[in-house]
């Protein structure tokens, strides 16, 4: 099934297509890890200010939050379409959709973390004498972190997937491999470039999990030890 004959049977695991196109697989992957990397930086600059924005009351919450759900409900091919005579076919399309595409999760999830943020830590850090800049960046936006990073890590994983979508422009990562194979039936290049895809997307949420980890340790439980949860049922017994 995978012997040095599978990319004449056209089988679905064929290890010599791994090794002969190795650098082809290694290119698409970096190229996919930029585009995501890239959307999801700016998309989190963006959508902080439109957070911000939409927190300052109903007037601006309506219209940021249905425009960036507006923005989700568009196909990709037609906001690529709509996107065309501004970037032409370069990176800097496919990143501006993705970008666009990724507001509707950040921005709910800053402006919940932000909104989930206790009144009375306002109220203290103000009567320590902190200003609107300096309590939003010491306070705020540092207890918003584990709703922020949520986001990031849904945004993340959804992006990975849309930035195949960019194969219709030649700038699509992983996709640029897929599109084609799919077209020719070229199974092993189909299955290989989709787990690679697969496992890129794995690999980025689970250190978006350990970054929000370290980042926040107040949100981990503390656990007691099966022994100790013994021992004190038998000293309340």
């Amino acid at each position: 099934m995978a012997g040095p004959n599978c990319l004449v049977a056209n089988d679905w695991i064929c290890w010599e297509y791994v090794s002969s196109r190795s650098q082809e697989l290694t290119d698409a992957t970096l190229e996919h890890i930029w585009i995501t990397g890239v959307s999801i930086v700016i998309g989190i600059a963006v959508s902080v200010p439109l957070a911000l924005l939409a927190r300052r009351g109903r007037r601006w919450a309506a219209p940021v939050l249905a425009f960036t759900t507006l923005l989700y409900t568009i196909p990709s091919l037609a906001m690529f379409s709509l996107l065309l005579p501004v970037f032409g076919l370069s990176a800097a399309l496919v990143v501006t959709g993705l970008v666009l595409y990724s507001l509707t999760i950040l921005v709910r999830n800053v402006l919940a973390g932000l909104e989930a943020v206790p009144e009375e830590v306002r109220e203290a850090a103000r009567g320590m004498g902190y200003g609107p800049g300096r309590l939003l960046w010491q306070v705020e936006l540092p207890l918003a972190l584990p709703a922020l990073l949520a986001g990031v890590r849904i945004a993340t994983v959804s992006t990975v997937a849309l930035t195949t979508v960019g194969s219709i422009v030649g700038k699509g990562g992983l996709g640029n491999l897929i599109a084609p194979a799919v077209n020719s039936s070229f199974k092993a290049q189909v299955l290989t470039a989709s787990v690679l895809c697969v496992l890129l997307a794995l690999v980025a949420d689970l250190l978006l999990l350990g970054v929000q980890r370290l980042l926040t340790p107040w949100t981990r439980t503390t656990r007691v030890p099966r022994t100790a949860r013994s021992a004190r049922s038998l000293k309340e017994a």
